[in-house]
Formats: C-alpha cells, sequence, structure tokens
C-alpha cells in the first residue's frame, strides 16, 4: 500500500478513540490499527467516576465511545494485531498479522493485557471456565461456585460483579491484606457467599473438560477449593512488545515526556500503555486527546 496516513493510531480503547476524534476534527487522513474497541473500558462493572456519568456500566461506557467514533468517516482496521513499528525518517511503517501501512506520525494506545498465572492448568483451562473478564464471562457461571485471584480493585470489581450470578466466591491473595477500595472490601466482607484467602498461592487448576478444582498453598500446606470458574485479575502487561525501538521503564511501559513524545520522532503515545502514573478511564481519554494535538503540531512543524 502507497498511501502515508497523517497519523495511524494504535488501539481503539478510550485513549485511541479519544485521540481519533480529536484527529477528525482537524481534519487529519486517519488510520486505526485495532485488535478490538472499546479496550479496557469494556472489561469493567460499574463506573461511578466518570465525569458527566454519576452511574454507567463498563460495556456501555465503551459503546458510547465507540458510536462518538462512528460519526466521522475512519479508516479502521479491526481484528489486527500489530507486530512492528519501524522508523524511517519522517515516514512510520507499521506492519500487522494482516498487512503494511505507512505514516507520518504514530499514536500508540494499545492498553495492557490481562497478566496470566503461569501454573499448570491455566492454559489447558483457558475459556473452559478460567477467564480474564468476569464483565464479559461471568454470567456463564450463573449459580456456580467461582474463585477470584488477586486482591486489587479488578479483582473485587469482579467479584462484586459476581455477587449477584455465583453461588459462592472465593478470592484468593498472595498478600496479607487486600489492596481494592475499602468501601469495595466492607461490601464483599458483609456478603455471606464470600470467603477470602490471604497469603494463598495458586498451585495447580485441575478439572476434566473443565474446570473443576484450584490447588492453592499458604505455608505449604496445600488446599483444594472445588470451583467451576476461575477469573484472574492479577494486574496487566502493557501491550508494547512490537516497540522495539521505544525507551521503557522496567515493566515496558512506553515512557513518554509532558506531549505525549517517545524518544522517537513522530512516534507518541498514550493511555495505560505508557508510563504515566494512575491507570484511569479518564486519564486516558485525555491523554489521547493530547498525543493527537502533539501529533499535529508536529505535522506542522516537521513538514
Amino acid at each position: 500500500m502507497n498511501q502515508v496516513y497523517d497519523v495511524i493510531i494504535i488501539g481503539a480503547g478510550p485513549a485511541g478513540i479519544t485521540a481519533a476524534v480529536y484527529a477528525a476534527r482537524k481534519k487529519m487522513d486517519v488510520l486505526i490499527v485495532t485488535r478490538d474497541i472499546g479496550g479496557q473500558a469494556s472489561w469493567s462493572g460499574d463506573i461511578q467516576n466518570y465525569t458527566g456519568y454519576q452511574f454507567i456500566s463498563g460495556p456501555e461506557l465503551a459503546l458510547k465511545f465507540e458510536d462518538h467514533m462512528r460519526k466521522f468517516d475512519f479508516k479502521i482496521k479491526e481484528n489486527e494485531e500489530v507486530t512492528e513499528l519501524i522508523s524511517n525518517n519522517h515516514v512510520k511503517l507499521i506492519k500487522t498479522n494482516k498487512g503494511e501501512y505507512r505514516s507520518k506520525t504514530v499514536i500508540i494506545a494499545s492498553g495492557k493485557r490481562s497478566r496470566e498465572l503461569g501454573v499448570p492448568g491455566e492454559k489447558t483451562y483457558k475459556n473452559k471456565g478460567l477467564t480474564y473478564c468476569a464483565t464479559c464471562d461471568g454470567p456463564l457461571f450463573t449459580g456456580k461456585d467461582v474463585a477470584i485471584i488477586g486482591g486489587g480493585n479488578s479483582a473485587l470489581d469482579a467479584a462484586l460483579q459476581m455477587l449477584k450470578i455465583a453461588k459462592k466466591i472465593y478470592i484468593i491473595d498472595v498478600a496479607e491484606k487486600l489492596k481494592g477500595d475499602e468501601i469495595m472490601q466492607e461490601k464483599l466482607r458483609a456478603n455471606k457467599k464470600v470467603s477470602l484467602f490471604n497469603q494463598y498461592r495458586v498451585k495447580e487448576i485441575t478439572g476434566d473438560v473443565f474446570v473443576k478444582a484450584i490447588k492453592i498453598e499458604k505455608e505449604k500446606k496445600v488446599q483444594v477449593l472445588n470451583v467451576e470458574g476461575i477469573f484472574v485479575e492479577i494486574g496487566l502487561m502493557p501491550n508494547s512488545d512490537f516497540a522495539t525501538g521505544l525507551v521503557k521503564n522496567k515493566i515496558k511501559e512506553i515512557k513518554v515526556n509532558q506531549y505525549n513524545a517517545t524518544n522517537v520522532p513522530g512516534i507518541f503515545a498514550a493511555g495505560d500503555v505508557t508510563d504515566v502514573p494512575e491507570k484511569q478511564i479518564i486519564i486516558a481519554a485525555g491523554e489521547g486527546a493530547k498525543a493527537v494535538l502533539s501529533a499535529f503540531h508536529y505535522l506542522n512543524t516537521n513538514r
């Protein structure tokens, strides 16, 4: 393909979609390359801290983002995974699993993916009782006993979502105390469905065709919990592997300055894939706006 876009946006979560909307208003020639639309926002349960919405669910907010984006005539390449990013002077080459695209600037807004447990049985039972998204898959476990791995806000959010769905909920966390918001902890501790297992490590996931049990360990004592569903909520990893020429921190987040610029001229990054502190939907959206305004300024001063 010989076309050279003004900007290619990698990812269509809150940061990528906001960047695209701002780019459209600047009359930039935009291409969006993304695995999905909505990003992590679509995984969230109840959202009560996004300005303008006193209460909205993650999937609802993600749909509103998408509806806004589709008001503009964007070129969108969905279900594509970026495999390589090459900067050649003023032209950037994006390689995906389906094609190649060229642009004068790039905004990386590829977000994060779920961190895996790395224990026996995890890969075997992935999507067979083991999942990384309570919002997506929770209803599949109606009336069943489930385990939620993790102790941060994402784990507690998953547990709260499952209160009206599951029969029994086990929260398993390696830390001595849960780290999520106190108000969420209070709601869970007050519910008889919930049992907490602090300072336990997951050793193995077992079953037949589907998940049947999880083995956990504390001080060399192994315990087996009979469950039919497991939600892994132990954190996220940035989707930055393709960006080999960019400076990253120790957890592979892309380093950016206050203008969302990376160490490579013409390449910007926004949202959870960056080292910007605090990973929130509203922050990602704001960073997406900043990134595209910086890209627009770059185009006007580097022609």
